[in-house]
């Protein structure tokens, strides 16, 4: 035998070895990716059961009282899950166009959370008023009803 070939394949098999370990790493970069990322829209599928829940009860309406802490929570995984694709976009190959519509659908969910806990700070502060205004000057008062026989 010939050590001379021997010797020449060692860095060949050695190359081939390490572009094997290397393509079959890939698919597990890419299998974290998708598994983080589920993990971030099951936690962002259970803020929208949740919203949805509250309104089926509002019959198609939201409290905002009640929808203000869950929209917040929303916009919290939506956010954490847009700052973990940014972080790892070229990483986790993730498209362009998608972290386009990742961000605005985290932009408009933030939008409906300001106006849901600007609505329930309003109806908070006229539950407050009422609860307090009871025998206040100036509070508004319950019309009068008529009295004697009809």
């Amino acid at each position: 035998m010939n050590p001379t070939p021997r010797a020449g394949l060692k860095p060949v098999l050695a190359t081939l070895v390490a572009a094997g370990l290397l393509t079959a790493a890939a698919p597990a970069f890419a299998q974290s990716c998708n598994e983080d990322i589920a993990k971030f829209q099951q936690r962002r599928e259970a803020q929208i059961g949740a919203l949805n829940s509250l309104s089926k009860k509002g019959k198609g309406k939201l409290d905002p009282i009640a929808a203000c802490p869950r929209l917040r929570g929303l916009v919290a995984v939506e956010n954490e899950m847009f700052a973990y694709m940014t972080k790892n976009q070229s990483w986790c190959s993730i498209p362009d166009d998608v972290m386009g519509q990742v961000k605005e659908g985290k932009g408009k969910s933030a939008n409906l959370a300001a106006q849901a806990c600007k609505a329930a700070a309003m109806a908070r502060k006229m539950q407050q008023q009422a609860r307090e205004g009871g025998g206040q000057p100036g509070a508004p008062q319950a019309p009068r009803l008529p009295s004697g026989p009809l």
